[in-house]
């Protein structure tokens, strides 16, 4: 017997992860929730699935919603990827990133000798790609939706006709990119007023763009008297985008990347979303050691996924793009033994150098550039979607009369091989420019299965730093037993292969773990980021309930019911 009783319990230790029963601290709810930027996106997904609407009519609202209270990101301009799971365990995705305009060629942010033109990729009518949301909402809905597409407008058009309140932390952002708002659209255009906390904005514009939408569907956008205004628009601004490029345009389903991690179940996006790809590699990468007995955030556990980012961004580097256009060693990158051999040279001893480039060569700032939201509806279906304008504000060009700002995801394309973007992100071949081609993104939604039933719907913002926030909020509940709540706010870092610097989450970590890390030769940076990632999740408790997890560094909201 008592050998029976020493097996049982190093089982059960061995299993903690599994049995720890965790006190939910995030907002509970019993039958449905949306967590997302914005409270008053997250309660029009709430209140179409209390109409008996599914998580896909939700999606449609929570999505445009967003457009409306949350220009900063949400997006009519822009695009997007989705990942669902319905109750019955089937899973899909789909594409509605943006493209390259018809017209667009490989070198043309180039200069005559070959180098790259500074802000020619961000900051002008040429960094706009072919918007893809409106096909995407339009496409999920005509698959999935059961609720009239009027019905699920109808409070998005009703809250740009009302107006949403300004948030302080929305007024910061007003006033970081007003200089560069009001060069881009002059003094009379709507975002050029200066907004205070607690003033309130109407969008008169976008409610009549979304009022047609709503009567003449998709084709209004992409065919109709909305995409003749918004060309006439595009090429005023000395864009490149034609009719002929919005007709054109189509969202595509795809297969999810599914792999799994212990006993869970991931479902991710696959190419040309780099989010997928790159948290299978690092899952299985860190799967052999043991992460729990090391601690949450300590110097070892930072190492090991440390390492394992490295490896995986250099990955995504050479080989990723737009599956339509590149072939992409998708099976080869995640194979045990590839992955395996690429982990070979790591000792806990010290870092391994990310290559010869000098520290400090490339730069970035992390930008909440990009919304996440997650939903749960009440007959078990999930969706998880990230959707941007890639810049804040995205090319900061608004079209007054549409009501909506304009992206530059060009810039997510690798203009020359071997220079990094605005997030220092450093692309190859494989993600050059090329005519209705879709731009490499770090864009992750994700949802985790564990047995075989629901467990997470999971994404987050922030460029380069999606991947790593959605890697560390699933291994905070899964391997440190947190709460969906503590799992969001616990600190996080980031590694990206390039620069060779582990960014910190500033005055988070102690200077302890610093000074181990620096020991073993690693570079750090606890400066230049104030936020790694904008998390937006929902976990599904044990006793059928659900625990939103929505991020205190934004004004993120959780709504259920």
């Amino acid at each position: 017997m008592k050998k029976i009783i020493i097996l049982l319990s190093v089982f059960s230790i061995g299993c903690k992860t599994q049995n720890v029963i965790v006190k939910p601290t995030g907002l509970v709810a019993d039958k449905a929730m949306v967590v997302s930027a914005r409270e008053e996106a997250s309660k029009i997904g709430v209140e179409i699935m209390k109409k008996g609407g599914n998580a896909f009519d939700a999606m449609v609202g929570t999505e445009l919603a967003l457009a409306v209270a949350y220009p900063f990101a949400g997006n009519l301009g822009g695009g997007g990827f989705m990942v669902y799971r319905k109750a019955n365990g089937e899973v899909g995705s789909l594409d509605y990133r943006e493209k390259a305009p018809l017209a667009a060629t490989k070198n043309m942010f180039l200069d005559e000798k070959g180098n790259v033109i500074k802000g020619k990729s961000t900051g002008t009518a040429l960094a706009i790609g072919v918007p893809g949301t409106i096909a995407g909402v339009f496409e999920v809905h005509k698959k999935l939706g059961s609720l009239p597409i009027e019905e699920i407008l109808k409070p998005v058009i009703a809250l740009a006709e009302r107006g949403v309140i300004v948030t302080k932390k929305q007024e910061l952002r007003f006033n970081d990119y007003k200089v560069e708002i009001l060069k881009k659209n002059g003094p009379n255009s709507l975002f050029s007023t200066v907004f205070k906390e607690n003033d309130f904005i109407k969008y008169p514009a976008l409610a009549t763009t979304l009022k047609r939408i709503s009567k003449n569907g998709r084709d209004e956008f992409y065919k109709g008297e909305t995409a003749k205004i918004l060309v006439k628009y595009l090429q005023e601004k000395g864009a490149i985008i034609t009719l002929e490029d919005l007709a054109k345009y189509e969202a595509k389903w795809r297969t999810p990347l599914t792999f799994d991690y212990k006993d869970l179940k991931i479902i991710s996006m696959s190419p040309p979303s780099s989010g997928g790809i790159c948290l299978a590699e690092i899952f299985k990468m860190i799967e052999p050691y043991n992460l729990a007995k090391m601690g949450h955030n300590s110097s070892e556990a930072i190492q090991v996924i440390v390492e394992a980012e490295r490896r995986a961004y250099a990955d995504r580097s050479y080989f990723l793009g737009d599956p339509d256009f590149v072939k992409i060693p998708l099976k080869e990158l995640m194979s045990n033994d590839y992955l395996k051999q690429r982990m070979s040279n790591f000792s806990f001893d010290k870092a391994t150098l990310s290559s010869d480039i000098k520290q400090g060569k490339v730069n970035y700032n992390e930008s909440m550039e990009t919304t996440h939201y997650s939903i749960v509806d009440p007959f078990g279906n999930a969706v998880s979607a990230t959707t941007t304008l890639n810049d804040g504000y995205g090319s900061k060009y608004y079209c007054d009369e549409l009501g909506f700002f304009l992206n530059n995801e060009m810039d997510d394309f690798s203009a020359k091989p071997g220079e990094p973007n605005m997030f220092g992100l450093v692309g190859n071949e494989a993600n050059s420019i090329a005519p209705q081609k879709r731009m490499l993104s770090s864009m992750t939604p994700t949802i985790v299965e564990k047995n075989g039933k629901l467990f997470m719907a999971v994404g987050s913002p922030g460029g380069s730093t999606i991947i790593t926030s959605v890697l560390q909020t699933i291994l905070n509940v899964y391997e440190y037993s947190l709460s969906m709540q503590q799992a969001v706010n616990a600190p996080r870092f980031h590694h990206q292969w390039l620069p060779d610097l582990i960014t910190f989450e500033p005055n988070t970590f102690d200077t302890k773990t610093f000074e181990t890390l620096k020991s073993k030769g690693y570079l750090i940076n606890e400066k230049t980021t104030p936020v790694i990632g904008k998390v937006d999740a929902i976990l599904a408790l044990p006793n059928k309930t659900l625990e939103g997890g929505a991020d205190f560094r934004g004004d993120d909201k959780a709504v259920g019911f």
